[in-house]
């Protein structure tokens, strides 16, 4: 039976990115997406609390009571309403006679990262909505007002007005490593404030759900259960900090089957905050043309490394082209942080604003050189 790839909105009983796919055993997976799942302003920066460890000797963690008790006051259950608007003149007139049809109602998760009301949760929890409301773990309700949307990384931000929020504290996703354990929080099937536990299994995924030319999938990949309801939620660590948005799951049913997805919390608050400042995203250009490295490119080519990401050609009027990078260069590390594909490449960039100097190591010919380069203004 041939296998299928299409998309649901996650986090709405149908639907949001739940990505849908078979095991390993299948080469071809079959793909549903489901999905209605930045650092704070530099003012709002302050919400560092005291984090308590709870592991064991070896470095596992004795429970997760602690990691739970911090992260789940901040993840908030979304309904997204959408009220049905007439399509044609005839369904004008029928609305007019009849009445329209009772507003569609969707759910997903969202994470509020600031005490000035910020909530950050994936584009299509909220795609197309008319009102947002905002539930509370403490069961408080408020109406959202949608700050921005970002359908390149699947992230949105929205603002609500309340006293004394609870806050999440931000991790930095370049230090959480394979084998870590984490939490996702969130309301999957709309059973509210529901914890999970898994592993990471994998940095740097693009699992291609995302359209655009210029989308950024270097997802965290985790064994921890998300299910519709999930998408928008949050991805902790053991200390309660947030290091993802979960947005997508891989499972041939449409539920989840183990393998699930998060947006990398450094990436998150990039997008964030430019939703915050400018109310879209100011996009960073390196301006190359790029591929992955592995064991034939590099026999190919010549190559004395067999991963990163093989510079094929400069951009005219890219930042590149006025650096001391060249063709043929192979990035392997931006600011020092492991660069082996064209995923994680995407997301430090992607991670940066116009303007910012960054440090690129990359392999000429055997040969080991640091280059700065000054990012610029995607056009």
């Amino acid at each position: 039976m041939k296998n299928i790839i299409s998309l649901v909105v996650a986090g709405m009983i149908g639907g949001a990115i739940v990505l849908v796919g078979t095991l390993w055993m299948n080469p071809e997976p079959e793909v549903l997406e489901l999905a209605i799942s930045k650092n704070q302003t530099k003012t709002d920066n302050n919400n560092s609390q005291k984090l308590i460890h709870n592991n064991s000797t070896d470095g596992s963690p004795n429970n997760f009571v602690n990691a739970s008790k911090r992260a789940m006051p901040a993840v908030v259950n979304i309904t997204a309403i959408t009220k049905h608007q007439p399509r044609s003149e005839r369904e004008r007139r029928y609305y007019r006679f009849f009445g329209a049809p009772d507003p569609s109602r969707a759910t997903g998760s969202g994470v509020i990262i600031s005490e000035k009301g910020y909530i950050v949760t994936n584009n299509h929890v909220i795609k197309g909505a008319t009102n947002v409301e905002i539930t509370l773990n403490d069961n408080r309700k408020f109406e959202a007002e949608v700050m921005g949307t970002d359908p390149s990384t699947d992230l949105a931000v929205l603002k609500i007005n309340g006293n004394n929020l609870p806050v999440i504290t931000l991790a930095n996703s370049d230090e959480a490593q394979i084998g870590e354990w984490v939490l996702a929080i969130g309301n999957p099937f709309e059973l509210t404030a529901t914890v999970t536990a898994g592993i990471i299994s994998a940095k740097g995924r693009d699992i291609s759900i995302l359209n655009g030319s210029y989308s950024i999938e270097s997802f965290i990949q985790t064994d921890a259960a998300v299910n519709p309801g999930n998408s928008g939620g949050a991805l902790v660590n053991t200390e309660g900090a947030l290091i993802g948005i979960n947005t997508a799951i891989y499972a041939p049913s449409g539920t989840y089957a183990g393998y699930s997805f998060a947006v990398p919390i450094n990436l998150v608050k990039k997008v964030m905050q430019d939703l915050i400042d400018h109310g879209e995203v100011q996009r960073a250009f390196l301006g190359i043309m790029i591929q992955n490295v592995n064991s034939d490119i590099a026999e190919q080519l010549n190559l004395s490394v067999t991963e990163g990401v093989y510079v094929n050609e400069l951009i005219e009027g890219g930042a590149a082209i006025n650096s001391d990078l060249e063709a043929g260069d192979v990035i392997t590390k931006i600011n020092g942080i492991q660069t082996s594909s064209v995923p994680k490449l995407q997301e430090q960039i992607g991670s940066k604003d116009p303007g910012d100097s960054i440090v690129v190591t990359v392999n000429r010919k055997g040969n080991v050189k640091d280059i700065k380069v000054f990012l610029k203004t995607r056009n």
